[in-house]
């Protein structure tokens, strides 16, 4: 492509970037189902290789590490050698990766096959992630991002649904092997469009920061182990000398000095600190955290409630779900041209807000008798909330960008959503296990883990309370979400819409 054509396409002024986000959106959705597939394979999992629950959780921990940890450096390196290149290789990785994970029970490695396979799973998906969003933000001009930035949140929220479907049908009909096989086709596709629908984008960066891509790695390495596995070692030692405390400090001693190093370096930062100058940035790495907090805590109490309370097979509870993706299919275009036109602070604030309310509602409906419809209903009104906070966060985050920082933003931005997400899931393991512990004296968490494959010889006094505890867990990320609408009264008006109102007066 010349010169001339990458400059149009980023400009998005006469080619239709349409078929390129088709494109993306293709790996961006496969990525995030794989979050969270894996989740219902677990018991599966444990019997074909004959491990415990502990071991077998590293299936899901090593690719959450993997694709968390270097999202700042795969945003970066966007910029420096092409978002559509870095998108390819980490495409092709991720297929790769999932033929070897479906492999790994005949290669005779047990379950560290499997382990090592997730982890370049990871680093596929920490690849392709933020390319998704640099192509949308210099693809798209800014008074038309809004809708684009719609059909990404609308696929995260879908995803989120589908995993736990998908994984269920695959497990009672082919096995757990195809949970990664059918990545492979999906992956070969989604290869080929990328390859002829992406443009080629004009780089930017002329060099690295080794420092900062080394400071930041480790730093969040331990900063995001710690924080994911520390419940699994109750927060102390670990082996040895080591700890989750001590990784701890360590990490954030490692990502203060990150911060330092940015802020002293003056040639390509891997983030430079300007970016939160822009306080619609600011705010929206804010926002997505609260909701990366409060999705990832919302699923997992209320599918064991789903399971273990209410006795419902794996796909059965993530039906439950159905209304919730449904919605977001169909309020995406709407909400994305209203993210166009309408201040950001008024979408995305009353959609935080209706997210938390609709989080607490399904708090007070998660009892031993509850009517189906109600759950329904509640699942109805979640997908309708979620569909003004995706995408209005998303593009609030990226529209005052310039287009050289549009990977190191994005990387930011994917970050902030992940690290969101492993605190979600480490609040809410402890605190689900401390209501257990106060409404169930001598139930250790080890039993949840064995209830959630069905509680039919739960007695019901025992039942009633066990749900009334996961109910209670449910109150946090409802509380934190509802702190991410606070956040999001701090919008300001997008320079796009200012541009309009001065021109239409």
């Amino acid at each position: 492509m010349s010169t001339s054509a990458q400059d149009t396409a980023e400009e998005g002024t006469q080619q239709n970037p349409w078929p390129a986000l088709g494109a993306l959106v293709i790996g961006f959705f496969m990525i995030l189902v794989d979050s969270t597939i894996v989740s219902v394979g677990m018991p599966a999992l444990m019997r074909a290789f004959g491990v415990d629950i502990n071991a077998v959780m590293w299936v899901t921990s090593a690719y959450l590490l993997a694709y968390a940890v270097p999202l700042l450096i795969t945003g970066r390196l966007g910029d420096r050698i092409g978002p559509k290149r870095v998108y390819l290789v980490g495409l092709a990785i991720f297929t790769l990766a999932s033929l070897w994970c479906g492999l790994s029970g005949e290669l005779g490695g047990g379950i560290g096959w499997l382990i090592a396979a997730r982890v370049a799973q990871g680093l596929g998906a920490s690849l392709m992630t933020p390319q998704t969003m640099t192509v949308i933000t210099r693809t798209f001009p800014a008074e038309r991002r809004g809708t684009a930035m719609a059909l990404w949140g609308a696929t995260a929220g879908v995803a989120t649904l589908v995993g736990p479907i998908l994984g269920g049908v695959l497990l009672d009909t082919l096995g757990w092997e195809w949970m990664f096989f059918i990545n492979v086709p999906v992956g070969l596709v989604g290869l080929y469009l990328a390859w002829r629908l992406v443009p080629t984008l004009r780089t930017h960066s002329r060099s690295f920061d080794w420092i900062g891509v080394a400071l930041s790695a480790v730093g969040l390495f331990c900063a995001v182990f710690a924080i994911q596995e520390g419940h699994a070692y109750d927060w102390g030692r670990i082996r040895g000398p080591l700890s989750v405390p001590l990784l701890l400090v360590v990490g954030a001693a490692l990502l203060g000095s990150f911060v330092w190093w940015q802020s002293r370096i003056r040639r390509e930062p891997l983030v430079p600190l300007g970016l939160f100058r822009d306080r619609n940035f600011s705010v929206s790495n804010i926002a997505i955290s609260t909701v990366g907090f409060g999705i990832t805590g919302m699923m997992f109490p209320f599918m064991i409630y789903a399971q273990a309370v209410r006795d419902l097979s794996p796909t059965r509870a993530a039906l439950l779900l159905a209304p919730q993706a449904v919605m977001s299919i169909l309020l995406a275009p709407i909400a994305g041209r209203l993210t166009d036109r309408v201040h950001p602070r008024v979408l995305a604030g009353w959609g935080l807000a209706g997210l938390a309310a609709s989080t607490f509602l399904l708090a007070r409906v998660m009892t031993t008798d509850s009517p189906m419809w109600t759950l329904l209903l509640v699942a109805t009104l979640l997908g309708a909330t979620q569909s003004f906070v995706w995408g209005p966060i998303a593009a609030s985050a990226t529209r005052n960008l310039p287009m050289q920082l549009a990977g190191a933003g994005s990387g930011v931005y994917n970050t902030t959503r992940q690290i969101g997400a492993v605190l979600g899931s480490a609040a809410i393991a402890v605190l689900m296990e401390a209501r257990i512990s106060a409404l169930l004296p001598g139930v250790e968490s080890s039993s949840v883990t064995v209830q959630q494959t069905g509680g039919a010889g739960m007695p019901e006094p025992v039942r009633a309370l066990f749900a009334e505890a996961l109910s209670d867990a449910m109150l946090l990320p409802a509380f934190v979400v509802l702190l991410g609408g606070v956040a999001a009264l701090f919008f300001e008006r997008p320079r796009h819409q200012v541009k309009d109102g001065a021109a239409r007066r």
